[in-house]
């Protein structure tokens, strides 16, 4: 009894923050109410008996990229009147795909059945065995799925590649680091014993020798010409 007033109170907090993410004018408002909603599944996974799921969902979503979605909006100087301008004009083909995702859930929904040992099951979802509920899944992630967790780290490292990509670009007059002139350090060095207890103030602040200029060349034809010159 407690557990199903407990899932559906979660359920209801649930669905009406999703509601809010998608319906609230300000965008750290919608992050605020994705968070709750995280939280909210999180609780529900902890019901179906699922504590791992449950703590990935809380560190990994909750801890990394919800707070990065937030930081991200309440950074970035988002025009709201121009985001706005071309909801009317694209409503149509929302309203297109909003209908189709519908139909799926209903013939998703129409065809589901539950098992006849659904009522068995429930609230245990690893009856009589020895293993927890995170060994189970790291065996059969790690034995049966073990290439479609690697190809799928693979796709993730190659969207991170493709980001890095589109988003550098070279911008004139940015000091960088050069590593060579570093390395190939010019001028002498002199080793100098510092008293104990001397800082800045005593010592004051030590730069490196500055690389010394060349000597300016005298061309020959400068020399020929001063000597015709004078000749004349």
């Amino acid at each position: 009894m407690i557990a199903a007033l407990a899932f559906y109170l979660f359920a209801a907090i649930l669905i009406a923050s999703a509601v809010m993410v998608v319906t609230a004018r300000n965008p750290v408002h919608s992050v605020l109410f994705l968070i709750l909603a995280f939280f909210n599944a999180a609780a529900l996974f902890l019901i179906a008996g699922a504590e791992f799921l449950a703590m990935i969902l809380v560190i990994v979503y909750v801890g990394a990229v919800a707070v990065l979605f937030l930081f991200v909006v309440m950074m970035l100087d988002i025009d709201f009147a121009r985001l706005r301008e071309g909801f009317q004009r694209y409503a149509p083909v929302g309203a297109v795909v909003g209908g189709i995702l519908f139909l799926e859930l209903v013939l998703v929904l129409g065809s589901w059945t539950f098992a006849d040992q659904a009522d068995d099951l429930r609230l245990s979802p690893n009856p009589g065995a020895t293993v927890t509920n995170a060994e189970a899944i790291g065996r059969i992630l790690y034995t049966d799925y073990v290439y479609l967790f690697q190809a799928s780290g693979l796709i993730l490292l190659v969207a991170m590649i493709g980001a890095i990509v589109l988003t550098h670009r070279e911008r004139p007059g940015t000091r960088r680091q050069n590593i060579a002139a570093q390395v190939s350090r010019s001028g002498s060095i002199s080793m100098e014993k510092v008293p104990t207890g001397a800082g800045i103030k005593t010592l004051g602040i030590r730069r490196p020798p500055e690389p010394e200029a060349e000597a300016p060349k005298v061309t020959h034809d400068a020399g020929h010409g001063r000597g015709h010159g004078g000749h004349h």
